[in-house]
């Protein structure tokens, strides 16, 4: 995925994630979701007419249309007030291709960088689908994964590479340790929600405490 379209990608998870927090208003927040998701089908569909078709740039330019059509997705779901299944659907059957994007950028690339990008990109798909196909309460726990996914897997990353230090040997070795580093908040946050609904639901009278505002 081009560097333009992550930068593009990063603004549009940063308001998503507010939403999904309360802290910005769903329509205007649609809004936006069509414009960058037009954008990003726009993109691809020009470079894949003007590319080689080269298998390897196809893979390449098709994971753009991943990020438009989910744009685009949300997009129409706020603005028609849709219950959200199709999208939860269709977020797992993106979740899906995302692992194939991790698996592929080490195999064949031997990206660790772009590896743990994409598994964090899958995983946000994932909850996206146990959020709307599933109907599970947890979308104040989506919005804290997409803000910062937002800042370390698109919007960092982007303008490190517009100063043109991205992929140096250095900030792979930091940004490896970032995103390592945020994987792990993810998966202990979302282990004692899990654990918190456990006790809840047996009935015992406990105090929850939501694991996403430990700081």
């Amino acid at each position: 995925m081009g560097f333009v379209g992550l930068f593009l990608s990063g603004a549009v998870l940063f308001l998503n994630s507010l939403m999904l927090l309360g802290k910005a208003e769903a329509k205007s927040v649609g809004i936006f979701n069509f414009f960058i998701g037009t954008i990003q089908i726009i993109i691809p569909f020009y470079l894949i007419i003007v590319s080689g078709q080269d298998h390897w740039e196809l893979y390449n330019d098709a994971s753009i249309f991943l990020f438009g059509l989910t744009y685009l997705y949300v997009g129409f779901n706020i603005w028609k007030g849709l219950e959200g299944s199709g999208l939860g659907w269709f977020s797992l059957w993106v979740a899906i291709i995302g692992i194939v994007y991790t698996f592929t950028s080490v195999i064949h690339f031997h990206d660790v960088v772009n590896a743990l990008t994409w598994g964090m990109w899958a995983f946000l798909w994932f909850l996206f689908f146990l959020s709307n196909a599933l109907d599970k309460k947890i979308d104040h726990y989506i919005g804290k994964v997409a803000f910062v996914q937002s800042w370390v897997t698109l919007t960092i990353p982007a303008l490190l590479y517009f100063l043109g230090i991205w992929n140096t040997h250095i900030v792979n070795q930091i940004w490896t340790c970032v995103l390592i580093l945020a994987i792990v908040y993810f998966v202990v946050s979302f282990s004692r929600l899990a654990f918190s609904y456990k006790k809840d639901n047996s009935g015992q009278k406990i105090h929850v405490i939501n694991p996403l505002e430990v700081k």
